[in-house]
């Protein structure tokens, strides 16, 4: 087990252009399962990437147990990484796959079966170990690949969208099964995705990056209920977070035709910020649904009802602007329809406000 520093570590593709990855600043804590999300050309694939060794560090350092990486080759960091097309040997049995890199190190025969027999059992392949890829399911051979990375026993696990060529079924039991497994055996894991949903259900702690840049690290609840800024609060949770720019009243904002009033607080940070204009933040649960004939909510009309049974997501606009979309969730049995007009009231004092040119958080 390791612990993992990102120090200030840059990536560079092209001279004078803008960093894939730039200045990052990521402490990994020994044995501590740490995902990496964002959009496509974020930057987290390539962070890990320099990780294990197979991009240079154009600036700053990685350290490993405290050992400088920077120039250090990919076989000799001890890492093991696990990639999402598999890369099996078509060939070889899920025996020989998950043997091969011990064989290429030189152990002998008699540990290698050891070694295979308990990655086998841990990963459930005992009975599947004399079959060929062909012979297995897309998740079976993603197992194959997670017990030729165990079987090294590496400091690190590095593992790039592993799931990626799962159906949705085998993605959900999978991350399962993945998540339980680093905590049984305690190996510091660097996991890349661009799914939100992977990363909040996986990770002890969750990196957000944004074109290159670091956006926030923490726990999945702070993440959550205390984004750092407008990119992660709509980006974190699904569907994600309703933003809105809104004018600032005397009481708190107004969003179309109705005043919504705002803790004293939250009223200071916009006073104190000189702001006129704030972006309002406020997540489907945050809601309550009532008729347009309750008490003084926000007109707004139903344009799609998404039913997923023990709950459902209104997709609607606000009022008569069909600009101003908005997403609520109700109960399974909410009895909206398409094209019903509504009141919505915000039913929390959590609200989120974030500063309409910067998106940080107030």
């Amino acid at each position: 087990m390791a612990e993992v520093v990102f120090d200030k570590a840059s990536r560079i593709y092209t001279p004078g252009d803008k960093p894939a990855v730039n200045q990052l600043d990521l402490a990994v804590g020994d044995g501590e399962f740490v995902v990496l999300v964002g959009p496509s050309g974020s930057g987290k694939s390539t962070a890990l990437r320099m990780l294990a060794g197979l991009e240079e560090i154009d600036g700053g350092t990685i350290s490993i147990n405290g050992r400088n990486m920077v120039g250090v080759a990919s076989r000799d960091r001890d890492i093991a990484m696990v990639f999402q097309n598999y890369a099996l040997y078509p060939n070889k049995t899920v025996a020989e796959n998950m043997a091969f890199p011990l064989k290429m190190r030189g152990v002998d025969k008699a540990e290698r079966a050891e070694k295979v027999r308990a990655a086998a059992e841990i990963l459930g392949l005992t009975e599947y170990l004399d079959r060929k890829p062909r012979a297995l399911s897309g998740g079976q051979r993603q197992r194959v690949a997670m017990g030729r990375a165990i079987v090294r026993e590496p400091q690190v696990f590095c593992m790039d969208e592993p799931l990626s060529n799962l159906d949705a079924k085998m993605r959900v039991s999978t991350r399962t099964e993945i998540a339980a497994l680093q905590r049984r055996l305690g190996v510091t894991t660097v996991y890349v995705t661009h799914d939100q949903v992977e990363a909040m259900t996986m990770g002890d702690r969750v990196a957000v990056l944004k074109d290159g840049e670091l956006q926030q690290f923490a726990t999945p609840g702070d993440l959550y209920d205390r984004p750092a800024n407008a990119f992660v609060a709509g980006f974190i949770g699904s569907p994600s977070m309703n933003l809105f720019t809104l004018p600032v009243e005397s009481e708190g904002v107004r969003i179309g035709r109705t005043e919504l009033p705002l803790p004293r607080d939250q009223r200071k940070a916009i006073a104190d910020a000189g702001l006129d204009r704030v972006t309002l933040g406020i997540r489907p649960e945050q809601w309550a649904v009532t008729t347009t004939n309750g008490d003084g909510g926000i007109p707004a009309q139903v344009d799609v009802v998404e039913e997923l049974g023990s709950e459902a997501f209104l997709y609607a606009h606000l009022g008569d602007d069909r600009g101003t979309p908005v997403v609520v969730r109700t109960s399974g049995r909410s009895g909206a329809r398409r094209g019903d007009a509504v009141a919505l009231r915000p039913v929390s004092d959590e609200l989120h406000l974030f500063h309409p040119e910067s998106g940080e958080r107030l």
